[in-house]
């Protein structure tokens, strides 16, 4: 069974921003696209760099580092999709945001 944390409500992250979490000591990148919520893994693969703190546009988010882009929705670098970042089941339960960590995720 799928543990669910609660991190925020709904209306600490307006649409088209990001904001960092902590989940069972992990650092999750958490983001508002147009009244959705996904989370993604916070380390940048490239150079470690914070992806919650980079400028989400639209479903894409640019590390604020090397500027290396992915999709907050799949996890995937746009520019080479075999690059990926984990992604993190996300679930609204009263105007709570809740993250839960995949299996085997560290």
């Amino acid at each position: 069974m799928t543990d669910f944390v609660t991190v925020a409500k709904v209306e600490d992250i307006p649409p088209g921003t990001g904001h960092t979490v902590e989940v069972r000591g992990i650092w999750i990148a958490l983001f508002n696209v147009d009244g959705s919520f996904y989370a993604i893994d916070n380390t940048c693969p490239h150079a470690g760099g914070p992806l919650g703190e980079g400028h989400l546009d639209g479903c894409m988010v640019e590390c604020p580092w090397h500027g290396w882009r992915f999709n907050v929705q799949t996890g995937k670098r746009s520019e080479n999709p075999a690059i990926t970042v984990t992604c993190c089941p996300v679930r609204i339960e009263n105007n709570q945001v809740q993250v839960a960590l995949p299996e085997g995720f560290k």
